[in-house]
């Protein structure tokens, strides 16, 4: 889920590429190139199809995210970062889906005083709420990567990060798009039982 993303679309291209995975099936809203090992249905996450029969899969990796200027606003925000990566695992744990990896955030805390990070902590929560035998959260801190959506803010902590280099404690630096997708996939093929943290120390 979030294939056309940054990170998700790495994710993909990882998937496609290894030979264990068989199939791979990325919901989008809007088309991507064809493959053989890929099935890219288009859907309106406000109404996600219950009934789908991509939902039955050995597992799930969502990179679903926004940010609070593209959204426009906290509610839009919430509903793209939290509701829809909800619905998501709730249709896939109904199909018997038992693993679920999720492209997290540094310092999500349900109890967090900022905003995003409190949503994606609440979105933790909730997720370990519904069960999954194998459950895994990849927490990046500042992603690197080139976007096709202009981030200004990001840019700008990008160019400073990387001035300040292995300076910087490796929770801080940043986190290439390349490595983030290799833990999501890495996480998805091995299905670990319990919960479990990559942290964005790895990810650097």
């Amino acid at each position: 889920m979030g294939a056309t993303g940054l990170v998700g679309h790495q994710a993909l291209k990882l998937a496609l590429r290894d030979r264990g995975i068989e199939t791979v099936t990325a919901p989008v809203r809007r088309p991507l190139p064809a493959h053989p090992k890929l099935s890219a249905p288009i859907v309106d996450y406000d109404d996600l199809p219950a009934d789908a029969e991509f939902w039955s899969a050995d597992a799930v990796v969502c990179a679903l995210g926004t940010t609070l200027r593209t959204a426009g606003s906290q509610e839009a925000f919430r509903r793209v970062d939290h509701g829809y990566p909800l619905a998501v695992a709730r249709l896939a744990f109904g199909r018997d889906v038992r693993t679920f990896v999720l492209n997290s955030a540094l310092g999500a805390d349900p109890n967090s005083r900022f905003f995003y990070s409190r949503v994606k902590g609440e979105l933790e929560q909730d997720l370990e709420r519904i069960g999954f035998a194998s459950l895994t959260f990849v927490r990046p801190g500042l992603i690197g990567g080139e976007r096709t959506e202009s981030r200004p803010a990001e840019r700008a902590a990008t160019v400073l990060l990387k001035a300040l280099g292995p300076a910087l404690p490796r929770a801080w630096r940043i986190n290439p798009a390349t490595k983030i997708a290799a833990a999501l996939v890495e996480a998805a093929v091995a299905s670990k039982p319990g919960v479990h943290v990559v942290p964005s120390s790895d990810l650097a």
